[in-house]
């Protein structure tokens, strides 16, 4: 029988077109295996209700057309039900689909589909907020909560703010606690990354896996300031953890506090959640089309 499949489109993410697209699903599509729907969101969260009516209907597939926070969106609704997930990265960074290895280019994701390789990946809660790729605080945060307010958005906007915002940007002290044991670090930033990389193929977490049942947490401790671009060089080399810079931690449960109140980011949306998160993993819990 024929699955139904929602392609849930986010129509300004990473400031891509995407007025062509359901031309683009009726041709391409295997139309033997799917029945398609179409459906746009008008305002934040909307992807997220939709894939919950979706779910509630018994869709089959619902895929999100658009970036890292309207995946997060489908993804969350999608959790604890049997319905798959497939992604159309239209977004900024594509952290996700690039660590899942699906096609950037619409035409070829879209032919992807219809091979139905499915996957199960980890998930994590960040105190009530779930994320799938990658959450943070301190510097990271604080230009995702800058880079929403720009007009012009993606990969040279996001490097443009993180330059001009780094000169005044101060480092917090951070108490950790990793399954049980406790740091105490001075950072300049904190990920926690269950895929490798924030987008962009910048690995933050190289040795990172998407289903090995535990998060990346990665400690960017205070570093002269000559050393920004060659800090952000080491992502893109798959060295970051090399640097004397850097430790990472790999654990289940894990407890952030400072004294500040702490802009984080979930899957690069911005968010002030106090001075404590509690995260934990939930292993295998969303299947994904890959």
């Amino acid at each position: 029988m024929k699955k139904n499949i929602l392609f849930i489109i986010n129509p300004i993410s990473g400031g891509k077109n995407k007025l062509d697209f359901p031309f683009l699903v009726k041709k391409y599509l295997d139309n033997r295996l799917y029945t398609a729907e179409f459906a746009y969101t008008n305002r934040p969260k909307h992807a997220f209700e939709m894939t919950l009516e979706a779910v509630d209907k018994g869709v089959e597939v619902v895929v999100a057309v658009g970036g890292d926070g309207t995946i997060n969106e489908v993804a969350s609704a999608i959790l604890g039900s049997k319905t798959i997930m497939g992604i159309i990265p239209c977004g900024s960074g594509n952290g996700l689909a690039r660590s899942l290895g699906i096609p950037l280019n619409k035409k070829k994701a879209v032919l992807q589909l219809n091979k139905w390789n499915t996957r199960l990946i980890d998930s994590a809660c960040l105190n009530e907020y779930k994320f799938f790729n990658m959450a943070g605080l301190g510097f990271d945060a604080y230009i995702s909560h800058k880079f929403a307010s720009l007009k012009g958005r993606g990969f040279s906007g996001y490097v443009k703010t993180a330059f001009s915002e780094v000169i005044n940007y101060k480092p917090d002290r951070y108490r950790i606690d990793i399954d049980g044991k406790e740091y105490i670090r001075d950072a300049f930033m904190i990920s926690i990354a269950n895929s490798s990389q924030y987008g962009n193929n910048a690995h933050i977490a190289p040795k990172a896996l998407l289903d090995d049942g535990l998060l990346d947490i990665c400690v960017i401790k205070p570093f002269p300031l000559y050393l920004f671009v060659s800090m952000g060089l080491r992502m893109f080399a798959k060295t970051s953890e090399k640097s004397r810079y850097v430790e990472i931690i790999k654990g289940k449960t894990i407890r952030i506090q400072s004294d500040n109140n702490a802009m984080v980011h979930i899957d690069g949306e911005a968010i002030n959640l106090g001075k404590e998160i509690l995260i934990n993993v939930n292993p295998l819990s969303l299947c994904v089309l890959y």
